[in-house]
């Protein structure tokens, strides 16, 4: 392979010929050969965001030249547009703060930069990476706000995803309302609710969801930078900071961002991240009690529950014939685990800032963009190839809700406590439903049994026969 030789501060390294990336790039490469991962696509996109709005902002204040200018916006909208993302190397886990990667993106754009001018890859002249591509910047104040812009360019995606995900179980909220099934808790025979009840419940979690993830996604619209090295904005203009922000807007089409009102703050602390990080963790706790659910009413078909039927999407295993498996929902399992962990890391490496910086940025960056990458594609995969197509098994829960042992609770309000618990007792132990042992004891009166034990009516609030009645001896 032809190479070229570059030089830093370390030293002279070979670097690939037709490499766009240089020589600090490529020590990180050989430092940190640890995951085989490349970059997230949103923290490079995030990066080159900040380099492109720092040129235009040098352009109009004159301290950048228009023609070096000009070419590193030429660079840096053919990374935008789709170009040289295999030129993006740096693993993940990578030296602290996201040097590497801040230096990665600075020697791309100027050798791209220095090609639109005519200029050799490697030379780094009119264009150099930390002159002019890292103008008034520093790591330091560069990342902190990548994390915030990439977070919020896949916020939209993700709150669509959540949305989508909570319309279609509101939809299935509807369509199965009239459905009566037996409730259970601690996995025991529970009092009746309706199959609709239990859908809606999971639209509203979802849209609970989606507020504190929009409430605590707010807080990342606080920009630092112009904090450059410590927060100070030492070598930054003064008007850097509001320029920055004004071009950031423009470029990224987010026209929520801020100019952070102390920046020294805002390096400092990672805690908008792992609040923000925190909500996707709240997500995912409650989108895997919801598939954990799905997974037990479809669980069977001839030995469990079969409350409900999820669509077929692929053979279940490799040796039983005719086995469907719930796998959507046990994808979605899989991904809140991780969303977990990944959750866990960001509020460890938050808790390891020290003094002006917390120098764990890069694993934060990672941790949050891939949460909220595969939870928008696990939730998009969920609505589509699974909830719309939910179908219920309305036999099955009638069944099931007949032969519930918690049906003796609405006897409570006629008989006492005692002598419910008697009844729900000995209709397990004889095998007997709870209506026909009412009726065979002649525990209530014939013409009141359907009506205390109305199992549409115990699925709201109020006494089951629709009145108050002493309980004898009470």
């Amino acid at each position: 392979m032809a190479t070229r030789i570059e030089k830093d501060p370390l030293g002279e390294l070979e670097v690939p010929a037709d490499a766009l990336y240089g020589v600090q790039t490529v020590r990180a490469a050989q430092n940190f050969p640890v995951s085989g991962l490349r970059p997230l696509e949103p923290f490079v996109i995030a990066q080159v965001w900040i380099k492109k709005a720092a040129a235009l902002t040098h352009k109009e204040t004159g301290r950048l030249d228009a023609a070096r200018g000009d070419a590193i916006v030429a660079a840096a909208d053919e990374v935008l547009a789709g170009g040289h993302r295999d030129q993006f190397i740096v693993d993940p886990y990578q030296a602290g703060a996201g040097t590497s990667h801040n230096m990665n993106v600075n020697e791309v754009l100027a050798n791209r930069a220095n090609e639109l001018l005519g200029g050799a890859r490697g030379a780094y002249a009119p264009v150099h990476p930390n002159d002019h591509v890292n103008m008034a910047q520093s790591t330091n104040d560069t990342i902190p706000t990548n994390i915030r812009l990439a977070a919020l360019r896949q916020l939209p995606g993700l709150l669509a995803a959540v949305e989508a995900l909570r319309d279609a179980m509101a939809d299935k909220g509807r369509e199965f309302d009239g459905i009566v099934k037996a409730g259970r808790t601690h996995l025991q025979d529970a009092m009746p609710i309706r199959l609709g009840q239990e859908f809606t419940a999971y639209a509203g979690t979802l849209d609970r969801c989606r507020r504190r993830i929009a409430e605590a996604a707010d807080y990342l619209n606080d920009l630092g930078i112009g904090g450059s090295a410590v927060g100070t904005g030492v070598t930054v203009e003064p008007q850097y900071p509001a320029l920055m922000n004004a071009h950031l807007k423009a470029i990224t089409g987010i026209a929520s961002l801020r100019v952070g009102e102390d920046r020294i703050q805002l390096m400092q602390s990672m805690g908008d991240a792992a609040a923000f990080s925190a909500t996707l963790r709240g997500l995912a706790l409650d989108l895997s009690k919801i598939v954990s659910d799905l997974r037990l009413m479809v669980s069977g078909p001839r030995t469990g529950l079969d409350e409900i039927v999820l669509p077929a999407v692929q053979p279940g295993s490799s040796i039983m014939p005719g086995k469907i498996n719930p796998s959507i929902p046990e994808m979605v399992n899989q991904v809140c685990f991780q969303v977990i962990g990944c959750d866990t890391t960001v509020a460890i490496a938050a808790e390891h800032g020290q003094l002006e910086l917390n120098v764990m940025m890069p694993v934060i960056a990672h941790n949050i963009l891939l949460s909220m990458q595969i939870l928008t594609n696990a939730m998009g995969t969920l609505t589509e190839r699974c909830v719309r197509g939910i179908q219920a098994n309305a036999a099955m829960c009638e069944y099931w809700v007949e032969r519930s042992a918690a049906l003796a609770t609405a006897l409570m309000p006629q008989i006492g406590y005692a002598a419910a618990a008697e009844i729900s007792k000995r209709s397990v132990k004889e095998g007997v439903l709870i209506r026909d042992l009412v009726r065979r004891e002649q525990v209530l009166p014939a013409e009141e049994v359907d009506a205390v034990l109305d199992l549409r009516k115990m699925t709201e609030i109020g006494v089951p026969s629709g009145k108050h009645a002493a309980v004898a001896g009470g």
